[in-house]
């Protein structure tokens, strides 16, 4: 499995406390078959000041104590950026990073509030070339009013992400529910960690792989937690959701 979103670089964000914390989430992530996992720590001025040349390099540390560690898994540059004014800009100049330096980058909302113009400005970022993958939109409060927009998003263009303990009851009832009918309805691209520590919040993948492989097939999980992951780092289009998974998805964008 490839993971495209964790709190795994240490001390930089609400994520991993120190490197000891990292290395437990790294071996984690392993064990439960993860290959691939990208640092995409929080961007969200003035709280987390991070920029692409900090976490590019925090990663390069991470990957030597990893080495060091004999802890096979590969990481990839990335980040969870929250919409700001300047967003377009930092992501052409390399100050915001995409995933793996590839048109896709994560982007995260206010969780309990519809930011103004969210419409425009996806349309404005695809419009640049870039492809925004909206984080959690099961877990947005806003979501119990504005289901339609979020459906709106994925039918433009915007990559939708849920986390992975959202769809095994992680995050409580509500929120299972919302990932289960965003699922039901083939609107979802990606399922990611989200990972921020080594309990309640770690890099396993593994429960949701099974729980989705149980109601929606082994194609399902396997597009969403390997195939499309694999073509956001390889900068391709993302599969067609298929109304059967038993069917082979053109591809789309």
């Amino acid at each position: 499995m490839i993971d495209l979103h964790s709190h795994i670089l240490p001390g930089i964000d609400d994520g991993a406390r120190n490197l000891d914390d990292s290395l437990l989430m790294a071996k984690t992530a392993v064990a439960t078959g993860t290959t691939v996992l990208a640092c995409t720590p929080h961007i969200k001025p003035p709280t987390y000041l991070n920029n692409g040349p900090a976490i590019d390099a925090a990663v390069n540390f991470l990957r030597s104590q990893l080495e060091l560690a004999d802890i096979p898994l590969e990481l990839v540059v990335g980040a969870d950026i929250h919409i700001n004014h300047d967003l377009l800009d930092g992501l052409k100049t390399g100050r915001l990073p995409t995933i793996n330096g590839s048109r896709y980058f994560l982007f995260e909302p206010d969780h309990n509030v519809l930011p103004p113009g969210m419409e425009r400005f996806c349309a404005s970022i695809l419009a640049a070339g870039f492809i925004p993958v909206l984080t959690h939109p099961e877990r947005l409060v806003w979501i119990e009013r504005h289901y339609d927009l979020v459906c709106h998003l994925e039918e433009m263009g915007v990559a939708l992400q849920i986390t992975a303990s959202s769809i095994t009851g992680g995050f409580g009832r509500r929120v299972q529910q919302w990932s289960m009918r965003m699922l039901g309805e083939n609107r979802v691209d990606i399922i990611a960690s989200d990972a921020h520590n080594n309990t309640n919040r770690s890099t396993s993948l593994s429960d949701a792989w099974t729980l989705v492989e149980e109601q929606f097939g082994s194609a399902c999980a396997n597009q969403l937690l390997l195939e499309n992951p694999q073509r956001i780092l390889q900068d391709q289009p993302l599969l067609e959701k298929a109304r059967d998974w038993n069917t082979v998805a053109p591809q789309k964008h």
